[in-house]
């Protein structure tokens, strides 16, 4: 499966209140042919302060389209997936 979003993209969302947000993709994984990316809000990237860094796992359905992911089970992999990757960074 080869979607086109890459690391580095800035993507806007909206949030739970509709809200727009502008988020950087700054990681992706592929597990059991779904693609995934980990994203960070831009303001909270610019703002230079690791600490205080959200980020949210996305999952990339079959039209490139950013979703939810749906079950604590699902969380559960891609975050030990991506944990993994961000440490190797």
């Amino acid at each position: 499966m080869d979607n086109k979003i890459e690391v580095g993209e800035v993507f806007t969302i909206s949030d739970e209140s509709n809200e727009e947000q502008e988020v950087e993709v700054l990681a992706k994984v592929t597990l059991e042919d779904t693609d995934y990316v980990a994203v960070s809000f831009l303001e909270d990237l610019q703002a230079d302060n690791e600490e205080d860094i959200d980020l949210f796992f996305l999952k990339i359905d079959v039209d490139g389209e950013l979703t939810a992911i749906e079950t604590d089970e699902e969380f559960d992999i891609v975050s030990e997936a991506f944990d993994e990757i961000l440490e190797e960074e």
